[in-house]
């Protein structure tokens, strides 16, 4: 019979020999397995996941494309784009900005004077566009706004300008600003003539490698095919996209207000995305290891060492930035992965939680205990973070759910509160009021965050997610969704992922829980 290999383009991999040696280690119980090449498996008494050698993978993520379409209302500043980042003013006071629920406001009041706003996310290459009107025409001396990019600080920034003149005409002009003044790559074009009050104009603008295009048109006219400025500069590095607005010294019609009625980001690349490199999968037995080591456990050991179906991880990429949909004929051809949410919109932009593994599928559900559940159908593609844990290892990976009843330890509750102290599986570590420590943490367990400070309740656990290893960098980092990044990522957007170091959820990660 031919040997199974698996070529992943570093190893060749091979099944295990029939023999397998196994050896016993504590702190927490467990059972390691080895053939000739080395550890093969690591099973852990009162848990049923099993990690495993196999093919060696990588894992990693770039900036999820938004549209913020400013369908919320906010005052002193524009609040949180959809999975963008949020929003920071630079230059006059907040009260200059605010989001009327179609569009965002910049009040100008003061001639030669910016304003400026910009999403607090690094990205080098972008393809962006953004969309802007004014409530009054200039008089005295023109207005611009500008699509900013590669911005840094109110004096660090390329800029693709749209100036309305006096006259009604419109002129684009690419210039980049640092701390030793303003130079211009792409002189003013004018582009069009008898602008009027209302009249939307959009802006777009490319950045690959050092080459910068630019192009506008007006609303109602097809976008065109070839840029206006298209040049090489590599003057700055990578930074926000952003907004900026001024009136030129010499007008007299402040004050206004500039319109944004909407700022896409069609693609963009963060200057050191999160790489995860390593040989280690995770399965999950049947029940929970009881610490005997019998012929069907050897057998089904040997079964995953050639096993390239998906597993906890795989499961779990299947649902950051990008991931195409996967549809079930077992539920009438229903999405059940894919990009995800975390959840709808609130009123100020923020994502609002409760969005379970049915909700993302869109059908209602009836748990083992008994316990239903109808489907939401705002939540539909969406999962928040005790959700996606859910859909990883409840509904894909097999371990039983329920909602708020059987807590037992073999169950998987609802909610993070619950599942932190009372989920399947055991407690590797656990801390009150601190860190505890990670030195027993292995791939496919599931942190626990108390990292909600506006929680009424001290100490409750309230965030959770599912690690995934070391990155290029050394740090252990996790799997999570959450409401900045609006679905899951273990990128640094809204917070860092990483659980080392000072960021949020490094130092208030609480328990770990082995499913």
């Amino acid at each position: 019979m031919a040997v199974l290999t698996v070529d992943d383009g570093l190893m060749l991999y091979q099944p295990p020999p029939a023999t397998l040696t196994t050896q016993a280690l504590t702190g927490p119980n467990r059972l390691q397995v080895s053939d000739t090449q080395g550890v093969l498996a690591t099973l852990t008494v009162g848990a049923r996941t099993v990690t495993m050698r196999g093919p060696q993978r990588t894992f990693t993520e770039q900036k999820r494309p938004f549209v913020d379409g400013f369908d919320r209302i906010t005052s002193n500043g524009w609040g949180v784009s959809p999975a963008g980042g949020t929003w920071s003013n630079s230059n006059g006071v907040d009260a200059n900005y605010s989001v009327s629920g179609s569009a965002g406001i910049i009040n100008m009041t003061a001639v030669n004077a910016s304003r400026h706003t910009s999403v607090q996310d690094n990205i080098t290459d972008l393809d962006a566009r953004l969309s802007w009107s004014l409530d009054k025409m200039p008089t005295g001396n023109a207005v611009s706004l500008a699509l900013s990019f590669a911005y840094t600080s109110s004096t660090s920034q390329y800029r693709a300008r749209l100036s309305v003149l006096t006259s009604g005409a419109v002129q684009l002009v690419l210039e980049c600003q640092t701390d030793s003044g303003t130079t211009t790559p792409g002189a003013a074009v004018q582009l069009g003539t008898g602008y009027a009050v209302g009249d939307v104009w959009h802006i777009r603008a490319q950045r690959t490698g050092t080459t910068i295009r630019t192009r506008a048109w007006k609303d109602g006219t097809a976008e065109p095919t070839t840029w206006v400025h298209e040049v090489v500069d590599a003057t700055l590095g990578a930074g926000r996209i952003g907004v900026r607005g001024i009136a030129a010294t010499g007008n007299t019609s402040v004050p206004f207000n500039f319109r944004v009625h909407d700022i896409q980001l069609y693609s963009g690349t963060w200057p050191d995305p999160p790489v995860i490199t390593h040989n280690t999968w995770v399965r999950v037995l049947a029940q929970p290891f009881d610490g005997t080591w019998t012929p069907a456990l050897a057998d089904q050991i040997r079964r995953w060492a050639v096993d390239s179906s998906p597993d906890v991880l795989a499961y779990a990429m299947m649902y950051i930035t990008g991931a195409p949909a996967v549809t079930s004929p077992a539920l009438a051809g229903r999405q059940v992965a894919g990009e995800s949410l975390y959840g709808p919109d609130d009123v100020d932009g923020t994502r609002i939680e409760g969005a379970d593994f049915h909700d993302y599928i869109g059908v209602d559900w009836v748990f083992p205990n008994g316990e239903t559940q109808a489907a939401k159908a705002s939540e539909l593609r969406s999962l928040d973070c005790s959700g996606f844990v859910r859909m990883i290892y409840g509904f894909h990976m097999g371990i039983p759910m329920v909602r708020d009843a059987n807590f037992d330890g073999l169950n998987l509750p609802r909610q993070t509160k619950n599942i932190g102290p009372n989920g399947p599986g055991i407690i590797v570590a656990q801390a009150t009021g601190s860190v505890p420590s990670m030195a027993a943490m292995q791939i496919g367990d599931v942190p626990h965050f108390d990292a909600d400070t506006s929680d009424p309740v001290a100490g409750q656990l309230d965030h959770n997610g599912i690690y995934l290893g070391v990155d290029q960098a050394g740090h252990p980092r996790f799997i999570n969704s959450r409401k900045t990044p609006n679905g899951p990522t273990f990128g640094d957007l809204g917070g860092s992922s990483a659980l080392d170091g000072t960021g949020l959820y490094a130092t208030s990660l609480r328990l770990i829980r082995r499913f």
